[in-house]
Order: structure tokens, then C-alpha cells, then sequence
């Protein structure tokens, strides 16, 4: 019978697991049962396969003691049984074979960083709150990531580059900045902006996004109780922020940090007149992590011909000694050029102009909706003459049908949402 050999919980296993008083199972033979004998026979076979296992010993002749860990092993035994043939299932769909000794099978959020393309994707509950991700790898492993939370892929596709990284344990410099800012207990954005400026620290100089973003921490810790808006300019600091802070960020992101790299696969990275993950890998040192089989060897190859995509099209020169040069600005000026055509294509549809928006402009219209490039996912904001696209930021999905405002700066957007508040939201 196919179930003797099975690595996993059988029918056998069930009803031996029922019949036997404490943990003993008695299989003496008996002449008279001769109907019994083929399931007598069936049971040695199966304790035989145990006993293997460590799962079961024979105490005396016929006799057979079944260890308190046969349950939950042969269970768990079981799992990732399905979870192997899931996985190499979806490996096969994509034309990709790998050894079984390359799967990961992470049991919670991953201990580290993990990038690469996702293979398979479904939800594992019947509420649709948890998701489950086979992620080949650009180190050579193949992984299988549950709980993930649907939200934080659902512009993913199978194909798309994506990195997943452990939860957070440690204490966000936000917060770490607001207790040190903080005068007696009381947190003022104004005073927080006015340090910003005069130390002159900020990226881009997007001194009033620096300081939005802080209050909108401040704002999701207001709602978990851990600080208290006073009015527009104060905060209350409890002395033990922190510590509450740091404790409230495990609890929430006890599920993998998930960045979405790239929406695009590598073929059609490879081609694209954006700027795509693959550019920033070549611009970058990304290479060192690749491994030089499965996943990372393909990222290898897509990257040189990329590369060559780049010599092509005059985005970078091949030089005497064999190495490549690439235009100053490279990812600035792949994002400029497939924005400009996509924004053309757009206002054909639309009948309405499309504006490109250049550095420090103050962009304010209704955000209609989001675009996916392969440069990123990008913002459209319309106004009764013309519209535009920039790039987007989970900070504005609630504003969707909604006028917005922000400045363009450095290939991001400062958003200046409910100024009727403050700084920000």
C-alpha cells in the first residue's frame, strides 16, 4: 500500500495513534484473527518505516511504542512535502529547474534580505488577509515566504523583482529624532523644521517632506495611544517613547518589510526605454550579490544585455580598456524619456495635454490615478487644461478623486497634504 512509505501523516498512522493506550500498541499475533492479519501485517510494515524514522520502537515482540513527537513531526513532515512540490511546480511553469537543495522554506519572516522574482503567488487563508510568495533568488536559493500581507504586493505580478527583508526590531531614527527634539515632553514641527534647515542634512533639500514625514509617524502612533497632539505645532512625548515605539513597530511589522523593485520582468526590462532595475544594478554594486547559478546567473546575463541595450541606444559607451561608460545622470534621464512618451500616449487617449514637471515646480491638480513604468509607479494629477505624471507615494493613495499639491525634487515629490493641519499628515 502506498501510504507504508509516505513521509507525512496517513491513514494508518491516524488509527494507530487512536487505538493505542498510552502510546502503546499491541500487535501480538493472534491465530484466530485471521481476518485481522493483512492490517497486522500493513501496521509492521508501517512501524517498521517509523522505527526508521525514530518515530516508533519495539518494546517487546509485537509490541510498539509510538513517540509522543509522531504527530506533529509526520504533520509538519507532511507541509513541507507540499510546499517542496508547490515549488518546484512553479518553477516548471517558468521553464526553470533547481535542486531541492536549494529551497528555503522560511517558517516565519526572513532572518535576511532576500531579492529576486516572484514564481508563485496565492493567498493562504480563506479571509484573503495572508499571502504566500515563491521567490527565486538572486543568491541561488529558492524561496517560500508565508504570511505575507496582500497589500504590500498587489502591484506585483508573477515575473516582478521584489525584496523582502526581516520585520523590524530596533527603534526607527524617526522616533529616535522626535525624543531628542522634544522639550519637556512637547515635540514641535516648527522648531523641528527650523533645526532641519540650519543643519542642512536633509536629501534635496526637501526640508518640509523631511518634517511631514515625522509627523505622520507621529500621527500613526496618536492612533496606537503612544502620542498625543496637542494642537497643529505640539505633540506630548511620553518619557518612555521610544521603547513603546520600538515595541509598537515589531508588533506591527511582525511580517517581512516588501519592497516592489520592479513590476517588470528582465525580458522586458531589458529592452525598455525607462529606467529599470537592471540599470540600477549596472550603475551600482548590486553584481557582488549575484549568485553564478539559478536566478543570480540569469540577472547576470540579462544585465549584459541590457548593457549592450545602453551601448545601442548612445545611454553609455564602450571604452579602449573593455568597460563601460554610462551618460551622466543615466536613471534621472531613462525616467525623463519614458515618462515624456508614456505621457504622450496617455493624452492621445485623454484628449487633454500632457505637461511634463521639472525640478522644484509645485505641482497641484486632482490625483486621478496611478500609471506602472518600468521606471516606477508614477501619479497622474489632472487639472481642467492639462495633466501630469510624478511619482507616486502610498502617502496620497487615500486622496485618490482629491486635489493634491506638492514639489517636485530630486525625482520625488514632497506631498503637502491637509495644510488646513499643519505640516502634513
Amino acid at each position: 500500500m502506498a501510504e507504508i512509505d509516505q513521509d507525512r501523516l496517513t491513514r494508518i498512522d491516524r488509527a494507530m495513534i487512536a487505538e493505542a493506550e498510552d502510546r502503546l500498541l499491541d500487535l501480538r499475533y493472534e491465530p484466530d484473527d485471521l481476518r485481522g492479519q493483512s492490517d497486522r501485517t500493513m501496521r509492521l510494515r508501517r512501524l517498521g518505516k517509523l522505527g526508521d524514522m525514530g518515530l516508533a520502537k519495539e518494546d517487546a515482540p509485537g509490541v510498539w511504542e509510538l513517540s509522543e513527537r509522531l504527530e506533529p513531526t509526520l504533520r509538519e513532515m507532511g507541509e513541507r512535502g507540499d510546499i517542496i512540490r508547490t515549488m518546484q511546480k512553479a518553477l516548471r511553469t517558468e521553464g526553470a529547474e533547481r535542486d531541492p537543495m536549494s529551497f528555503q522554506i522560511h517558517d516565519g519572516t526572513p532572518t535576511t534580505l532576500i531579492v529576486g522574482r516572484i514564481i508563485d503567488k496565492h493567498l493562504t487563508d480563506e479571509l484573503g488577509e495572508s499571502l504566500t510568495l515563491v521567490v527565486d533568488g538572486i543568491d541561488g536559493r529558492t524561496h517560500h515566504v508565508s504570511g505575507i500581507d496582500p497589500v504590500r504586493v498587489e502591484d506585483a505580478r508573477i515575473g516582478s523583482i521584489i525584496e523582502l527583508a526581516p520585520a523590524d526590531s530596533a527603534g526607527r531614527p524617526s522616533d529616535r529624532a522626535i525624543a531628542a527634539i522634544a522639550e519637556d515632553g512637547i515635540y514641535r514641527p516648527s522648531r523641528h523644521l527650523e533645526q532641519a534647515r540650519f543643519e542642512a542634512r536633509v536629501p534635496n533639500s526637501d526640508y518640509v517632506g523631511f518634517v511631514d514625514a515625522h509627523v505622520r509617524r507621529l500621527e500613526a502612533l496618536r492612533r496606537a495611544g503612544i502620542a498625543e497632539r496637542i494642537d497643529t505645532d505640539q505633540w506630548h512625548i511620553p518619557q518612555d517613547f521610544e521603547t513603546r515605539a520600538a515595541a509598537h513597530a515589531t508588533g506591527r511589522n511582525a511580517r517581512a518589510n516588501i519592497r516592489v523593485l520592479s513590476t517588470f520582468d528582465l525580458e522586458r526590462q531589458i529592452g525598455s526605454d525607462g529606467a529599470t532595475w537592471l540599470d540600477r544594478q549596472l550603475v551600482g554594486a548590486g553584481v557582488s550579490d549575484l549568485s553564478p547559478s539559478g536566478f543570480g546567473e540569469q540577472v547576470r546575463e540579462a544585465m549584459a544585455r541590457r548593457r549592450e541595450t545602453l551601448v545601442e541606444r548612445a545611454d553609455a559607451v564602450r571604452q579602449g580598456d573593455g568597460r563601460v561608460a554610462y551618460r551622466r545622470n543615466l536613471i534621472a534621464a531613462l525616467q525623463e524619456r519614458e515618462v515624456a512618451r508614456v505621457g504622450e500616449q496617455m493624452a492621445a487617449k485623454k484628449a487633454l495635454p500632457f505637461r511634463a514637471a521639472t525640478d522644484g515646480e509645485t505641482i497641484t491638480g486632482t490625483f486621478t490615478g496611478t500609471v506602472q513604468l518600468s521606471s516606477g509607479k508614477f501619479a497622474i494629477v489632472e487639472r481642467s487644461h492639462e495633466f501630469t505624471l510624478v511619482p507616486w507615494r502610498p502617502v496620497i493613495d487615500r486622496q485618490l478623486g482629491h486635489e493634491v499639491s506638492g514639489i517636485v525634487q530630486g525625482g520625488s515629490v514632497s506631498w503637502q497634504l491637509g495644510r488646513q493641519r499643519g505640516l502634513g499628515v
